[in-house]
């Protein structure tokens, strides 16, 4: 653990891989050991990933799950285990889940993807846990549709806010509340996936920076005085909730750095993260987040603490 940079990271960390996970949580975790320079503790969690891959190709299946995008999460850490060790499992296990995603996984005719396997529903979810997997492994064109295709459905009003579910057969928003761990999913999920080296067309970069920005940039204008925001972001009678600050200030150290966003975001990505530190008790829990495993409550989750991990790793970058 020699990559952690103090005790409440460690902290954070022990109850990261203490809690349950489900497949993208998996696949969150991995992604925040990977950033933080644990490349060994990440083919552990694919290890896993893969010893529960469904015969369909969706990897870290738990028990049956109904998500029909999840698995895709642990793309990442697959794909490192595979270019680690050519010979081994990893290979066909990313096939696997790479044919799913890319021709086998229920979707709209316009090719954009459901979330669950039991519904024809279009989650904010699903575009952090494709749209980096896509483009990492030379897809970049079909991680951009995927953009758009929820964007056009979920995104839109007048807030630049993203709504959370939209139902293809009914053609509405069946839950149109501005979500504020759907919309971290959204921009933490661009932001990972213009990390380098991906090759994007000429472009398309741009593209994907700018509607980063902008919902990143509405979500920032609902920020409470204490550097939080509520689980709904424009509605302050829901209860204050601690993730969204962490995937935004995943995104804004992040775009800082790679240079998508203006310098001055890595500061605004700070004091986000400042703010969620304080949240963090003696157990290493961060909490209230928007809490596992039904997500309606304040509680904890898997993915919360993996984001702070994500976030501190982020400004680690920023920082030099």
């Amino acid at each position: 653990m020699g990559a952690l940079d103090d005790r409440r990271s460690a902290r954070v960390l022990a109850a990261l891989l203490a809690m349950q996970r489900q497949s993208w949580e998996q696949g969150v975790a991995a992604h925040a050991l990977l950033d933080l320079g644990l490349d060994d503790e990440a083919v552990l969690l694919a290890h896993a990933a893969v010893t529960r891959q469904h015969p369909d190709g969706r990897l870290g299946d738990v028990a049956g799950e109904s998500g029909a995008v999840n698995g895709a999460a642990c793309v990442e850490a697959v794909r490192h285990a595979a270019l680690a060790d050519p010979g081994g499992r990893w290979s066909q296990a990313l096939d696997r889940q790479l044919d799913w995603l890319l021709t086998r996984a229920p979707r709209a005719a316009d090719g954009t993807l459901f979330h669950l396997l039991d519904n024809r529903q279009v989650w904010a979810d699903t575009v952090y846990m494709v749209v980096p997997a896509l483009a990492r492994c030379g897809h970049p064109a079909r991680a951009t549709a995927q953009v758009r295709g929820h964007r056009r459905r979920l995104h839109g009003d007048r807030s630049g806010l993203y709504a959370a579910r939209w139902d293809e057969d009914r053609g509405v928003r069946v839950r149109p509340e501005h979500w504020g761990t759907g919309n971290g999913w959204v921009v933490a999920g661009i932001a990972r996936a213009l990390r380098p080296p991906v090759d994007w067309p000429a472009g398309i970069r741009a593209e994907l920076a700018g509607h980063a920005r902008q919902v990143l940039d509405a979500a920032l204008a609902h920020r409470r005085a204490d550097g939080l925001f509520h689980d709904v972001l424009d509605d302050p009678a829901t209860f204050v909730e601690t993730n969204a600050a962490q995937m935004l200030a995943y995104a804004a150290l992040t775009g800082a750095t790679d240079g998508w966003l203006p310098p001055s975001y890595a500061d605004t990505g700070r004091d986000l993260l400042a703010a969620a530190e304080r949240q963090v008790d003696a157990h290493g829990m961060v909490t209230p987040v928007s809490g596992a495993p039904d997500f309606a409550r304040p509680g904890t989750s898997p993915e919360a603490q993996a984001f702070h991990l994500l976030a501190r790793a982020a400004r680690r970058r920023a920082d030099g």
